[in-house]
């Protein structure tokens, strides 16, 4: 559909800040105190800083509506010690409790991870969220049979000089993986640790940089739950096991089109960590004046 953008020129205070922000270049200024002008509206990613950077809201753009602006009140706004304390204390933790998560706490987790930014502003991210208990099994079970199946392979003695060539890092878990299975066999779930939910994020299978887009939208969702004390922990294995399968039997198992980039298993903890440990010193390197 084609957008319309215009500038209300009776309000319009002539700052400039939507020429300054705008990344397609669509607002131009000649002078600090002259009108501000449009030029190849055609370009526009549909972003929204222009309207989100007006303070007179003088930008007039179809895609936002005054029903989809809204203020903020930066007084809400975690301060930077809350936000390093909420980064500190946030840990994998898989000692879950079986008591299902509130849906509302999981919309809110939903939505947290919908508003991360995006390559292009594209917003091709899409989610699954998965409850079912018996679906949730399902998936540790369709996980344990990929890689058996894998693993069987790379056991094979006739593919095994093959597979060391082409897939050495696969020698290197093998033996967490036959801990995994010991585990599976044992009635335990070694994939998703019986969590209560399971968001997979995933992107058509065409997107550029949709693995990109999808893990940031991981880290907003991971840190949401963090607020609300929902426990979760990245899926590791049962991404390594889609990305393995060509059949893509989660995929299908789940009705998802396109490439599952990102999993987050989500419960509420059985107990809280009350301490955060320090991690090894920073790396960085500073290239400064």
């Amino acid at each position: 559909m084609k957008i319309t953008l215009n500038i209300d020129t009776a309000t319009c205070i002539r700052c400039g800040k939507c020429v300054r922000i705008c990344p397609a270049g669509i607002f131009e200024q000649e002078s600090a105190d002259s009108g501000i002008a449009l030029e190849h509206i055609e370009n526009c990613i549909k972003c929204g800083h222009c309207v989100g950077i007006c303070p007179t809201a003088s930008v007039i753009h179809s895609e936002f509506p005054p029903e989809k602006v809204h203020a903020i009140d930066r007084n809400l706004l975690p301060t930077p010690e809350q936000m390093m304390l909420i980064c500190k204390a946030r840990r994998s933790n898989r000692a879950f409790s079986s008591r299902p998560i509130p849906m509302d706490m999981l919309e809110q987790i939903l939505e947290a991870a919908h508003r991360a930014p995006t390559a292009s502003n594209m917003q091709q991210v899409e989610f699954t969220l998965i409850t079912n208990p018996l679906k949730l099994q399902e998936i540790t079970a369709v996980t344990m049979g990929i890689f058996h199946s894998m693993f069987k392979k790379i056991e094979n003695i006739l593919l095994k000089p093959i597979i060391k060539i082409a897939m050495p890092e696969a020698y290197k878990v093998l033996p967490r993986f036959k801990l995994l299975e010991e585990e599976h066999n044992r009635g335990e779930d070694p994939i998703l640790r019986k969590a209560t939910a399971l968001l997979l994020i995933h992107t058509p299978e065409k997107s550029r940089f949709g693995c990109q887009d999808s893990n940031l939208a991981y880290q907003n969702g991971s840190l949401m739950a963090e607020s609300l004390n929902v426990s979760q922990f990245y899926t590791g294995f049962l991404c390594m096991a889609i990305k393995l399968d060509k059949k893509q039997r989660i995929n299908k198992l789940l009705g998802i089109d396109g490439t599952i980039h990102a999993g987050m298993a989500l419960a509420l903890p059985s107990f809280k960590f009350v301490n955060y440990i320090d991690k090894k010193e920073i790396k960085v390197n500073k290239i400064c004046n």
